[in-house]
């Protein structure tokens, strides 16, 4: 729960948040997005109020922003924004030819980027665009179905 003090923002490298998804026994929405991509933050508004109303699944919110606004920066803007029950990670990459084909083979870097996954189900749906409140709802609910 959110205390007050700011949420945390975690680094990761892409082998790392691999290993996360690998090692995951439920249900994943990952959520690329930069605090300078006005699209981003028009969506992830609509991410945190399906997170919130589906208990089965895990939202991580991974920020592409440039190293200089690890941490201060990131974390300010995470706590004013109240991105609970979102897990925060800030990508420890610079080679988007070298972290983008390990999260989908036709991502192409473009922001905002949703991975939905389900490691125990083998179901995996990647959209490298915005998408609409409606689109983001069947996506939560094709991914909660695949939970059982």
């Amino acid at each position: 729960m959110h205390t007050g003090n700011g949420q945390t923002v975690k680094k990761i490298s892409i082998n790392e948040l691999e290993n996360y998804i690998k090692q995951s026994r439920k249900p994943l929405v990952i959520n690329f997005w930069a605090t300078f991509c006005k699209p981003c933050l028009e969506e992830i508004p609509l991410m945190l109020e399906l997170a919130r109303t589906s208990p089965n699944v895990e939202l991580i919110m991974v920020s592409l922003d440039m190293a200089d606004y690890y941490p201060d920066k990131l974390e300010k803007f995470v706590s004013q924004q109240q991105f609970q029950p979102a897990v925060q990670y800030w990508l420890n990459e610079t080679n988007a030819d070298f972290f983008c084909p390990k999260v989908d083979s036709a991502w192409q870097g473009s922001l905002p980027a949703t991975l939905f996954i389900n490691p125990q189900k083998q179901y995996r749906q990647f959209v490298d665009k915005p998408m609409r409140q409606e689109e983001i709802r069947l996506s939560f609910l094709s991914l909660d179905a695949t939970a059982n």
